[in-house]
């Protein structure tokens, strides 16, 4: 049956077949494609998140669908459709979603373990971090290559654990270097910020224009400097129509 997207009517009956459908093949033809549209339809359309969280938790438990178990990690992170946040059980499945080689749980997980936040119950692995950081880089993720590169331009501070020793440490000597789990690697932040920038991060083709001013890790060259200023600020300014639109959708009545 086609449908007047123009109709007011038919767009209701549309959004309202759409939820049958789902329905249908998540619960009837055990399609783990369907449990995870049934999930979107019901966070993004419904607004239950309670009931969406659940098809997502299932789905990601009994078919191993890793969009899923990214979805239903997203939602312990912030609480959505429960109480509060968990934030172990949102690693457990950013975890298994990475695992399943969904390169967004990589980044996810990756920056809960270079977080050096007690609160959320999960041990601090800044070397663990990386790694994964670096899975999610290499698998296309712009974001994942902007945090690895400001870690190797600044450097990491600190142990592996971030859990402090038994023993009170002595104070340290007022001309004592820091100690770093990550040394400041200048040409390594370079690898990672191109790498960014050619996936779309705009920050990272800030970094690369201020690396090729300074010559920080790569050969000083303006010319190179200026253009990735100028795809930067492109991209700034896709991103602020970009949200001007969004702002004026959501502003329209239902």
């Amino acid at each position: 049956m086609a449908y007047d997207l123009k109709s007011e009517s038919e767009v209701k009956d549309y959004i309202q077949n759409l939820g049958i459908e789902y329905r249908f093949g998540c619960y009837s033809e055990k399609k783990a494609d369907a449990c995870h549209l049934l999930g979107d339809y019901l966070e993004a359309v419904k607004k239950d998140y309670e009931k969406a969280s659940k098809v997502y938790k299932n789905n990601c438990d009994d078919h191993n669908y890793r969009k899923s178990c990214h979805k239903y990690g997203n939602f312990m992170l912030v609480g959505r459709g429960h109480d509060k946040e968990n934030f172990p059980e949102a690693y457990k499945y950013f975890d298994k979603a990475c695992h399943l080689n969904e390169v967004d749980s990589c980044l996810s997980q990756g920056l809960m373990l270079v977080t050096n936040n007690k609160m959320t119950g999960v041990a601090r692995d800044v070397v663990k971090g990386m790694a994964l950081l670096d899975k999610a880089c290499m698998g296309n993720n712009g974001t994942a290559c902007y945090y690895l590169s400001g870690m190797y331009i600044a450097g990491v501070k600190g142990d592996a654990s971030g859990e402090k020793s038994a023993r009170k440490a002595p104070a340290p000597a007022k001309d004592a270097k820091p100690q770093f789990l990550v040394e400041k690697d200048m040409s390594k932040a370079y690898r990672y910020t191109l790498q960014g920038c050619t996936l779309g991060n705009m920050y990272s083709c800030a970094n690369l224009s201020q690396m090729y001013m300074k010559g920080d890790g790569t050969e000083k060259n303006m010319e190179l400097a200026e253009k990735y200023k100028k795809m930067a600020l492109a991209m700034e300014d896709e991103l602020v129509n970009s949200k001007h639109t969004l702002t004026f959708q959501e502003g329209l009545a239902s």
